[in-house]
């Protein structure tokens, strides 16, 4: 059993972390540490698992006695931890936070761009949720060297995208029925999906990504539509999106509009594609504390040890 540690254990991601490492078939959560929460049971950060575990929250690492620790702190807190830390020989890191995601030191943790560098790897940058959405909805094209005019993209997440700190864009009198744009054009995930883009796209220069977010009314998900030139026929796009995802066990492509119900609380990638005169439309979704935060994870730390990669993320949607 691979022996799985968590530092800042109290927010969203982490505990869904928590709630699929209790139930991973190959793994154990050995110790799970947050400060402020220490010596509580967990149950008492996250209500959902009562009943599931006795495990206490620790205040310090147990480094020795992991085999993968996951960073689940604030931004700019993993790179502190990092330095304040002598970590032992052969233990691999997953960090969710997007302090190493542009570091040459860490594997981008994107499976379906990064999966044969992510199984040998022992340093892991998780991606962010939006990026991990844009990024499913264009690496064919980007792939195929097609990636030549301006990208519209729209995308919304649920409140669950900004943490549990209070902020007063996530008090329900506000979020409730409520629908907003924020940083337009300059989201701190745009970096992370040029970088990865242009990976896959090579030699030819990305275009402009105009990046429109918004907070929409609901608890988590995100649904992105994404619109670009293209010449070629529907089908045959159709066609390119299934070939380079045939081996990714979660992403799928829908020839039915999709809608976000069918991957909350699963690690599903759904992504949908629609030709418009000499305009493609892409539609990308996925449950942004899964396939966006800690189910991905998952999909890295199962890369990491060479368990199959669905490994524990077999999750029904809850579309009732």
């Amino acid at each position: 059993m691979i022996r799985a540690g968590i530092i800042g254990s109290g927010g969203y991601a982490a505990g869904e972390l928590i709630r699929l490492l209790l139930n991973h078939p190959g793994a154990e959560l050995a110790w799970a540490q947050s400060r402020s929460q220490a010596g509580k049971p967990l149950y008492a950060g996250h209500d959902d698992l009562l009943g599931d575990t006795d495990l206490r929250f620790v205040a310090e690492a147990e480094l020795d006695a992991a085999d993968v620790v996951f960073l689940c702190g604030g931004h700019g807190q993993s790179k502190t931890w990092m330095e304040n830390h002598s970590l032992p020989e052969g233990l691999r890191i997953i960090d969710l936070s997007h302090d190493f995601r542009l570091d040459p030191h860490f594997t981008y943790g994107l499976p379906e761009l990064n999966a044969a560098a992510i199984a040998g790897s022992r340093r892991i940058a998780n991606p962010g949720c939006f990026a991990t959405a844009i990024q499913l909805a264009l690496l064919p094209l980007a792939a195929a060297g097609e990636l030549a005019h301006e990208v519209h993209i729209n995308a919304t997440t649920g409140s669950t995208g900004a943490g549990q700190a209070l902020q007063d864009t996530l008090h329900f009198s506000w979020r409730q029925n409520n629908l907003s744009v924020y940083k337009p054009f300059g989201h701190q995930h745009l970096a992370e999906i040029r970088h990865s883009l242009g990976q896959a796209q090579g030699a030819s220069p990305l275009p402009e990504l105009l990046f429109l977010p918004l907070r929409g009314g609901f608890t988590r998900g995100i649904l992105a539509t994404v619109y670009t030139h293209s010449a070629h026929p529907q089908e045959e796009l159709r066609q390119r999106y299934r070939d380079y995802y045939a081996g990714a066990p979660f992403t799928r492509v829908t020839t039915e509009n999709p809608h976000l119900k069918q991957v909350v609380n699963t690690n599903k990638a759904l992504v949908y594609v629609e030709k418009h005169g000499d305009r493609v439309l892409i539609i990308s979704l996925i449950d942004n504390l899964l396939k966006g935060a800690a189910g991905q994870a998952i999909e890295n730390m199962n890369l990491m040890f060479g368990l199959p990669q669905d490994s524990g993320l077999r999750l029904k949607a809850g579309v009732f």
